[in-house]
């Protein structure tokens, strides 16, 4: 498979190590991995460095974050949402079948498998957004089916099974896939949409029998990949399979501690 990794400059502390993650622990063959993200030289250096391969942002759609207007007084989620979208979109250049994307703030730490027996595997969360299935079912005019919450920063997306969305969206709405999504939005409402959760309750839907759930086990830390020592990351293993290091000013949510379970 092929990975996608959206990043922005505040991700330039993380963003090596989440590609190392994916190498060390990502247990299929890889094809390329490809940073999505807007022009910066230092983001550049580190796909040189990382032998991956830079793609600008700006030529993923025909959208700019410049052109979505999705934020309050209080917040700003324009950017937010234009990464969500570049995700989908990404099917557009990736060479193989299938992609993973990674959020350039989470590293895996255990091995990761994505099909097993024939069964595409999702890692998954006890909790979501109850806006996001109310934009699902605008987006596709029925309910999610919402067995787990399928948002755990890392997804692998089929190609085929994305298009299928893509069409199903723009045939009930008449226009592109992506207007379809901004203009279903409540832009009233700071968490309006997720590509995980409406990408994953898709195919659940389709046959639920193809799918396998696992916990993601993901735990959250504000410090940096950097400061942990092999011995730190091997203990933390025991527990969680990836850590994402967020911002403060950025984090909205933490899990609570669960037990690994396979």
């Amino acid at each position: 498979m092929d990975v996608v990794i959206p990043a922005i400059a505040k991700d330039l502390g993380t963003l090596p190590h989440v590609i190392e993650g994916v190498r060390k622990h990502v247990a299929h063959p890889i094809g390329q991995i490809f940073v999505v993200a807007p022009e910066n030289k230092k983001i550049k250096a580190v796909c040189k460095r990382k032998g991956c391969t830079f793609v600008h942002e700006d030529t993923v759609l025909p959208l700019r974050k410049k052109h979505i207007v999705y934020h309050s007084k209080k917040w700003e989620r324009s950017g937010w949402l234009y990464q969500q979208l570049l995700k989908l979109g990404s099917s557009s250049f990736v060479g193989q079948q299938h992609y993973l994307v990674m959020d350039a703030d989470t590293v895996l730490i255990r091995p990761h498998r994505f099909y097993v027996d024939s069964k595409q595997v999702f890692y998954c969360r006890g909790w979501s957004q109850p806006e996001y299935f109310v934009t699902y079912r605008k987006l596709l005019g029925k309910k999610a089916p919402r067995p787990r919450s399928f948002v755990t920063h890392y997804m692998m997306f089929d190609k085929e099974k994305l298009e299928s969305l893509k069409n199903r969206i723009e045939e009930r709405h008449g226009k592109k896939w992506y207007k379809a999504i901004i203009a279903s939005i409540n832009r009233k409402k700071q968490f309006g949409f997720s590509e995980f959760e409406t990408y994953g309750n898709y195919v659940y839907s389709l046959n639920p029998g193809k799918v396998r759930l696992k916990s993601a086990l993901n735990r959250s830390l504000f410090s940096s990949p950097s400061d942990l020592s092999q011995s730190k990351i091997s203990k933390l293993a025991g527990s969680y399979r990836s850590l994402s290091f967020h911002k403060r000013k950025d984090y909205i949510r933490t899990e609570s501690k669960q037990p690994a379970k396979n």
